[in-house]
């Protein structure tokens, strides 16, 4: 009689101890980490590595009431800049299909200040589609009097049954910072491989003021988050 009352109670024990797991609640706060390589880190159609690799990360913060906040760092070959850290913060949510997003952006080139630039930005997203713009609230990247200057970004994305995502974008840059108003895009593919991500990308720009910096190319990334 003792031993069933002592199985009843570890029974009983167990089945307490998997209910008050199971009504624990989650996290409100997740935190996730990227790591990247590409073969050339193209921003907005052009170089910002004067076509040469490109090792890049970050990390993000998410709440569930969709306050969200981050920092990104690669490295760069432009004017005085050998490395970029991206610091951006914002709230983002879902309503039905509708997605939308709206944050503050700060570009941070520690040995190039003048490059330093501020934008604010908002989007929408229906499905795989999605509508972005950007406004700079200081000069664009070192161009002088150029607070204004928009960047409008257009996507679409599909990922297959095989889990191979395509992406397609057109971009469009306006305002004094560009100096010369252009048009940018880019169709890619990318695969995941264990828990690493591949992808291939084609981009190019109608501007050929920007040289090499803006032609045609193929971009090869490997990354993976944690």
């Amino acid at each position: 009689m003792k031993l069933r009352l002592s199985l009843l109670a570890v029974v009983l024990a167990s089945a307490s101890t998997v209910t008050l797991a199971a009504d624990a609640p989650a996290s409100p706060h997740t935190v996730t980490g990227n790591l990247s390589f590409v073969s050339d880190y193209q921003y907005r159609g052009v170089s910002q590595t004067d076509e040469d690799p490109a090792i890049q990360g970050g990390f993000d913060y998410a709440h569930s009431s969709g306050m969200y906040a981050g920092v990104w760092g690669s490295n760069v070959e432009f004017g005085a800049a050998n490395l970029e850290l991206d610091v951006y913060g914002g709230y983002s949510g879902t309503s039905g299909d509708l997605g939308y997003n709206v944050g503050l952006l700060q570009y941070i080139y520690p040995d190039y200040d003048d490059a330093n630039t501020t934008e604010v930005y908002g989007g929408i997203t229906y499905k795989g589609f999605g509508l972005k713009a950007s406004y700079s609230l200081s000069d664009y990247f070192d161009a002088n009097d150029s607070d204004g200057t928009v960047y409008w970004d257009a996507s679409y994305s599909y990922t297959f049954a095989n889990s191979m995502a395509l992406g397609l974008h057109y971009g469009y840059t306006a305002g004094e910072g560009a100096m010369v108003d252009y048009a940018d895009w880019k169709i890619g593919v990318t695969m995941p491989v264990g828990k690493y991500t591949v992808g291939l990308a084609y981009t190019d720009t109608d501007e050929k003021s920007f040289g090499n910096f803006g032609d045609e190319r193929l971009i090869l990334s490997f990354g993976t988050t944690f």
